[in-house]
């Protein structure tokens, strides 16, 4: 029930923002609709889990700001290779094993490492992360070891 509620909650906040319309009679219209569509998706069983996440809890709230910073951080560095007039590319295929115990969890960490700048996850096999980066410095693990910890940390939020 509490899936149905978040649901139903997200759908008519991303209705409110996307048509503007405060007058009653719209706002009874999205209610109206995000509640067909959340009963819909609750009797064809997609609104699983992985499809909506509460099981993360307020963790993730933790984890995204740090993941902006170091979104922000590899931008700088891919920017610094790019205005480089030697080009210090290297480009590097390695692979990690990731610590997460769900492929939400999986999901999140090799969305993180495409998200950053200069590094994209190629392929995922079960704990296996292959991953493509522009240097050798990006994927030197320091950075990867922390992401991995950090993902784990988040997967684990309703659990601990």
């Amino acid at each position: 029930m509490l899936r149905a509620i978040g649901l139903g909650a997200i759908l008519y906040g991303f209705w409110l923002v996307l048509s503007g319309h405060f007058e009653p009679l719209l706002m009874g219209f999205g209610v109206a609709s995000s509640a067909l569509v959340t009963y819909l998706a609750m009797r064809m069983d997609v609104a699983d889990q992985e499809g909506l996440p509460l099981q993360l809890g307020g963790r993730v709230w933790i984890y995204v700001p740090w993941l902006m910073k170091e979104i922000f951080l590899a931008n700088l560095r891919v920017a610094k290779v790019i205005l480089d007039p030697k080009l210090p590319v290297s480009p590097i295929l390695v692979h990690y094993r990731a610590s997460q115990k769900t492929d939400l969890g999986r999901a999140i960490y090799a969305n993180s490492i495409t998200l950053t700048p200069g590094t994209i996850t190629t392929r995922v096999v079960g704990d296996d992360l292959e991953i493509h980066s522009l240097t050798w410095i990006d994927v030197d693990g320091r950075e990867e070891d922390e992401m991995d910890r950090r993902c784990t940390w988040v997967e684990q939020g309703g659990s601990h």
